[in-house]
């Protein structure tokens, strides 16, 4: 993870060089970018290994970019950074590809955690011995990172993926939005937990011709059931 190429793309220069420095004391490589159009251009020539993102860029926002990126081969991961909550829906929707988001003011040593965070979910893989998981007409395959339902095939992002899995190995129990963000997305820090109820949305309408639902426990979290 250490020495991979990071791209940052904000139009605040103080903004830039405090993740800069975050990023680069644990190791990490940085290029910036300060419009959307820039940003096109050095992900396609660069191929960072994940690009920092704000939403309010000159040019092109970053929606769009998040868009556009989308359509490349391999898209990058992006963590996208936001001064507008109303934008959190469109940012962690499945339709957009975004991996995660922050809203301004963040804490740049938070920001590093969910980068290596967001790494690290990319480099797993599902050892050969992980089994494949049964409920109702929901059937998930770690090993080939593959869920069917009624044997048709759900296509998900790999935090929907992570996610449904966590669920569906913790059946009938339930997880609060920390262990999830614990467990299925590998935070060690608890901030804004809003990405758990959108991704669960999403996730729920994937999987809305199935016997199985996620349900939601006021006040604690969510637990699969039949």
């Amino acid at each position: 993870m250490a020495g991979e190429l990071i791209l940052v793309v904000d139009d605040e220069p103080n903004i830039v060089q405090l993740v800069r420095m975050y990023l680069e004391r644990d190791g990490f490589r940085v290029d910036t970018a300060e419009t959307g159009r820039k940003a096109l251009d050095y992900a396609s020539r660069l191929q960072p290994a994940l690009i920092v993102l704000d939403i309010m860029l000159p040019e092109m926002d970053g929606l769009e970019v998040c868009r556009r990126l989308q359509a490349l081969e391999t898209p990058p991961p992006i963590l996208m950074l936001t001064a507008r909550d109303e934008d959190i829906d469109k940012i962690v929707g499945l339709e957009l590809g975004a991996d995660d988001y922050m809203t301004k003011p963040f804490n740049p040593r938070e920001l590093v955690a969910r980068v290596k965070a967001i790494l690290r979910r990319g480099e797993r893989t599902a050892r050969p011995s992980d089994a494949v998981q049964h409920m109702g007409d929901l059937i998930i395959d770690p090993a080939r990172r593959e869920v069917t339902v009624k044997g048709n095939p759900v296509s998900l992002r790999t935090q929907e993926f992570d996610l449904l899995l966590v669920l569906v190995e913790h059946r009938g129990l339930v997880l609060s939005r920390e262990q999830l963000l614990s467990r299925a997305w590998g935070y060690d820090f608890y901030g804004q937990s809003r990405t758990v109820d959108v991704h669960v949305g999403h996730l729920r309408k994937k999987i809305s011709e199935s016997s199985v639902r996620i349900e939601t426990v006021t006040g604690v979290g969510y637990k699969l059931v039949v």
